[in-house]
């Protein structure tokens, strides 16, 4: 199982591994039948050539299943257990200066906000 992204966010589709000929040594192909978001289907073709280039072809809709139908019988094997945990880690760095160049006094925390109070009688 893959991920495409789509409608600002990563979506699971299936994935298949094709056949690979003499110009690329590795081809996989991302095929989400339905987006939840925008009903569009969408297709992912991420080819590795000899060189270590990466190059990705993507269509939607009519294409999407046109391009799918077409490449069916070059289907090696669809990929189940797929490693997404690099989409899970993310960076714990915060950064204490806003984009004025000033040090930040609070780290927009809720409940270390202050919202409605009025001070000195004001």
């Amino acid at each position: 199982m893959g991920f495409i992204h789509c409608c600002s966010g990563f979506r699971c589709c299936k994935t298949y591994e094709l056949k690979s000929d003499e110009k690329y040594k590795y081809k996989e192909l991302d095929y989400l039948e339905c987006c939840p978001v925008c009903e569009h289907t969408i297709l992912q073709l991420t080819r590795i050539d000899y060189n270590n280039k990466i190059s990705v072809y993507r269509l939607i809709n009519k294409k999407a299943k046109k391009f799918f139908e077409k490449y069916q019988k070059d289907i090696v094997s669809e990929i189940k257990d797929y490693d997404s945990s690099y989409l899970l880690n993310y960076g714990k760095f915060y950064l204490n200066y806003n984009e004025y160049g000033k040090k930040k006094k609070c780290f927009s925390n809720l409940s270390s906000m202050k919202l409605g109070l009025f001070e000195n009688g004001y």
